[in-house]
C-alpha cells in the first residue's frame, strides 16, 4: 500500500515548503502575463485564420493543442514514472516552449518573403513543439507540485493562482489589444510571440528555485509495462474512470472556442478589434471566476465546481447559435467561456491531485492525457464536418455531450486514495 501523503513531510523543512510555494507562484505570475500573447483559444486560432488557414487547418491545429499534446502524456508519463527527480525534465520542457515561441516570432517577421504553404507548415511544426513540450512539462509539473507543496496548501495555491492568472491575463490582454492595432499583419504576431517567449523565459526562474521533495522510487515500467498497467488502474479505481469520462465530455468546452471565432468570421468578418474583444471578455470571465474561487477556496468542493462548469460550459455553444445575429452579444458570450475555463482548470487539476498519490501521480497524469481521446478527435471532426453539416449541428452535439458529463460528476468521490 502506498504511503500516505503526509509521509513526504519529513523530506523538506518548513522554510523549504514555503519557498516551493513561492517558486510556483513566481511561475504562475509571469505565465499569466505571458498567456494572452500566446492564447490558444483566440490568438493562435486567429493567427492561423489570418495566415490563410481553412476550417480543416484550424481543426488540425486545435486537435494538436488540445488533444494530441494530451495523448502524448502517455509516452511522457511512462518515461518519467520511474524517475525520482523530475525537475530537470520540467526545465528542459519549459525551455523548449520558449524556443518554439521565439521561432514563431522569427517566422512572422520573415513571412513576407515566404510562401503561404511554408508559413502554414511552419506554424504546425512550431505549435506542435510548443504543445508537446507543454504536455511533457505538465507531467513533471503535476508530480512536483503534488509532492513539493503541502496537501493542505494546494487548494489555497490553486485559488490564489487563479486570481493571479486572471489579473495577469487581464493586464496582458489590454497590451495585446493595443499591439494588434498598432502593428499590421504579420508584424503584430511577430511582436506578440517575441514578448511571449521572453516572458515565459522569465517565468522559468521559479522552477529553478524549487526544492524537489523525494518519495520512494518506483520500479521503472517502460512504455510497454506502463501501457499494460493502465487498464488495471482504470478498472480498479472508479474515481479515475469517472475522471476520464468527465475530461472527455466536459473538456469539449475547451475545443469549441476556436470554432466560435471561425463562426464569427463567417458572420461578421474578423478584424483585430473583435479578436481583442474576444480575448478581453474571456479574460473578464476568468478574472471574475478567479476572485470568487479565491474567496470561497476553503469551502469549495470539486464535485460542485464541476457541476457549475457543465452548466456554464454547455450553454456557451448554445448561446453562440442563438445570438449570432447580434455581434455585441456574441462577443459577450466569451465572458461565460472565461468563467468555464477558469473553473474547469481548477476543478480538474484539483481532482487529479486528490485521486492520485505521490507514487502514482505521474502515471495518473499520463493516463489522463492518454484517456482524453474525445477532445483530441473532436477538433478534427468539427473542422471536417462544419463545411458539410454547418455550425448548428456541431455546436448542439458539443452541448449535449457536455451536459452528459453530469452523470460522471455525480459518481465522483474526491478523496485521496491512500
Amino acid at each position: 500500500m502506498p504511503k500516505p501523503h503526509n509521509a513526504q513531510n519529513k523530506t523538506l523543512s518548513a522554510p523549504q515548503w514555503r519557498s516551493n510555494f513561492r517558486a510556483f507562484m513566481w511561475h504562475a505570475i509571469f505565465l499569466a502575463l505571458t498567456t494572452s500573447f500566446m492564447d490558444v483559444d483566440t490568438i493562435i486560432p486567429s493567427m492561423m485564420i489570418k495566415a490563410g488557414g481553412t476550417s480543416f487547418h484550424l481543426g488540425l491545429l486545435t486537435a494538436i493543442m488540445t488533444g494530441g499534446a494530451s495523448l502524448s502524456q502517455l509516452v511522457f508519463g511512462g518515461f518519467l514514472s520511474g524517475k525520482q527527480r523530475k525537475k530537470v525534465y520540467l526545465l528542459l520542457a519549459i525551455h523548449l516552449r520558449v524556443v518554439s515561441l521565439l521561432l514563431l516570432s522569427v517566422l512572422f517577421f520573415k513571412s513576407p518573403n515566404l510562401s503561404g504553404d511554408v508559413i502554414i507548415v511552419s506554424i504546425f511544426l512550431l505549435i506542435s513543439l510548443f504543445s508537446f513540450s507543454g504536455a511533457f512539462a505538465n507531467v513533471s509539473y503535476m508530480d512536483i507540485l503534488g509532492k513539493s507543496v503541502l496537501p493542505e496548501s494546494r487548494k489555497r495555491f490553486f485559488s490564489i493562482k487563479q486570481v493571479v492568472n486572471s489579473v495577469g491575463i487581464l493586464a496582458s490582454t489590454l497590451a495585446v489589444r493595443e499591439l494588434l492595432k498598432i502593428y499590421d499583419y504579420p508584424v503584430n504576431y511577430g511582436v506578440l510571440f517575441l514578448i511571449a517567449g521572453l516572458m515565459l523565459w522569465v517565468a522559468t526562474g521559479g522552477f529553478w528555485k524549487i526544492r524537489e521533495a523525494l518519495v520512494p522510487q518506483q520500479k521503472k515500467l517502460g512504455l510497454l509495462g506502463y501501457m499494460i498497467r493502465i487498464p488495471g488502474e482504470i478498472r480498479s479505481n472508479d474515481n479515475l474512470r469517472n475522471y476520464l469520462l468527465i475530461i472527455n465530455t466536459l473538456g469539449l468546452g475547451l475545443g469549441v472556442l476556436p470554432f466560435a471565432i471561425l463562426l464569427a468570421k463567417t458572420r461578421y468578418g474578423l478584424d483585430y478589434g473583435m479578436i481583442g474583444n474576444f480575448l478581453l471578455f474571456r479574460t473578464i470571465g476568468m478574472l471574475a471566476a478567479g476572485l470568487i474561487l479565491y474567496r470561497l477556496s476553503s469551502k469549495i468542493h470539486y464535485q460542485s465546481l464541476l457541476k457549475f462548469c457543465l452548466v456554464i460550459g454547455g450553454l456557451v455553444p448554445v448561446l453562440c447559435l442563438v445570438i449570432t445575429d447580434n455581434q455585441m452579444l456574441y462577443q459577450l458570450v466569451f465572458i461565460f467561456a472565461g468563467v468555464f475555463v477558469a473553473c474547469y482548470k481548477m476543478a480538474t487539476n484539483g481532482v487529479l491531485l486528490e485521486i492520485s498519490t505521490d507514487e502514482n501521480r505521474a502515471l495518473y497524469t499520463g493516463i489522463s492525457g492518454a484517456g482524453n481521446i474525445l477532445t483530441a478527435v473532436f477538433p478534427l471532426l468539427a473542422g471536417a464536418l462544419i463545411p458539410y453539416v454547418g455550425f448548428t449541428a456541431v455546436f448542439l452535439i458539443v452541448a449535449a455531450l457536455m451536459f452528459s458529463s453530469f452523470v460522471f460528476v455525480q459518481k465522483l468521490k474526491c478523496k485521496p486514495r491512500n
